[in-house]
């Protein structure tokens, strides 16, 4: 569809879906973008997450499944999006919240802000003035991360409650009050941000993609106070807006997967898959984008619960299977199973498991084969 443009990724750690939709500044993003309404993250936790987003396949086949595990990713067998775009010769840099989040290989530079005194917005504007600045030379990748929202978690809410704490999901309104001013100051970050893209022109000829890569309790189930423990729909929807130049505003509701972000952009810019590497579990959505129609593909998610364990296990031991009508749940660690019909009870609260529902037995099958699947 085009190529030669730059690629810029702002990803706004820990933003949950429902305030991007309920936020005016969400939405005059929204109606100059390719939005996906419903799409599911991997991994609610942000190593497994952006592991799945940049290789554009499942941690259960990369390697990187766990808060653990950056280091078990498969590079030899899974090719980046930043290795990609490096073969096109990409200048590509990267502004991160740790070294384990996105796989290093294919940036020219990996750089650690400090979440907690660093001014996100004034580094990140620079940082665009410089790539701008060498982009004369050839085109850039910039991988922006947001992580003021998961900072304010981190001091607020999970250095102080644990995951059974009453007086954290006996105060949901505190709680809500608590993640909506985080999200507030992430609303003022993405303005700017975008104002900054617009003056420099870059929105003309740049492929823009804000998401999020998880969201974030704010005291809905006991047992989660923050993101990881579950695979419930609060934390496993995440949003994606892609700012293509020369395309129109377009919302899809189909269910997509934050694994299919990564072969949609290389397609985009007609960049072949490289066959030398594993096949890829996500998809292109350019043909949904230009208003094909597509099956919906299962989204497959999976994380560690730590119970009342401080650290989260090595290995996950949550895992899911969802449509955009239902969802399977297997709790591996106590062998429980949960079945949700999501279009009459979209917060998850009456389990139809063992009720006779004929979609159990599918999703079953399918969950299993998608558990099971290895590189």
């Amino acid at each position: 569809m085009m190529n030669q443009k730059n690629i810029i990724i702002i990803m706004v750690d820990g933003g949950r879906l429902d305030r991007a939709q309920n936020s005016n500044i969400f939405k005059k993003l929204k109606s100059k973008s390719i939005f996906f309404s419903n799409s599911i993250t991997y991994g609610p936790h942000t190593i497994a997450a952006m592991h799945a987003v940049f290789s554009g396949s499942y941690g259960s086949r990369t390697g990187t499944n766990s808060y653990w595990s950056t280091f078990k990713f498969k590079k030899n067998k899974f090719k980046t999006l930043t290795e990609y775009l490096k073969t096109k010769n990409y200048t590509t840099h990267a502004d991160v919240i740790n070294q384990l989040v996105v796989p290093k290989q294919g940036f020219d530079n990996y750089v650690v802000h400090d979440e907690s005194k660093d001014d996100l917005v004034k580094r990140h504007k620079i940082l665009l003035e410089e790539m701008n600045q060498k982009k004369s030379n050839n085109n850039f990748f910039l991988y922006l991360h947001y992580s003021k929202i998961h900072t304010g978690i981190m001091n607020e809410v999970l250095k102080i409650y644990d995951n059974y704490s009453n007086d954290f999901f006996s105060n949901k309104e505190k709680n809500e009050s608590r993640y909506d001013n985080l999200f507030q100051t992430a609303e003022s970050y993405l303005d700017e941000i975008l104002i900054k893209i617009s003056q420099l022109e870059l929105d003309k000829n740049s492929i823009i993609l804000v998401m999020s890569d998880h969201g974030i309790s704010v005291g809905e189930k006991l047992g989660e106070r923050a993101y990881g423990a579950y695979c419930y729909d609060y934390t496993i929807r995440n949003f994606a807006y892609f700012l293509v130049p020369d395309s129109n505003p377009l919302e899809i509701k189909q269910q997509i997967r934050t694994i299919d972000y990564m072969p949609t952009i290389l397609d985009f810019l007609n960049i072949s898959l490289d066959k030398s590497y594993s096949n890829l579990d996500g998809i292109s959505l350019l043909p949904l984008i230009k208003g094909k129609s597509i099956s919906e593909p299962y989204a497959f998610s999976e994380t560690g619960n730590p119970l009342k364990d401080k650290a989260p296990p090595k290995e996950p031991n949550t895992k899911s299977i969802r449509t955009s009508k239902w969802k399977l749940i297997f709790n591996e660690y106590n062998n429980t199973k949960e079945l949700y019909n999501l279009q009459l009870d979209p917060n998850e609260n009456n389990n139809l498991i063992g009720t006779g529902e004929k979609i159990e037995k599918k999703l079953w099958a399918e969950l299993q084969n998608l558990i099971n699947k290895r590189d």
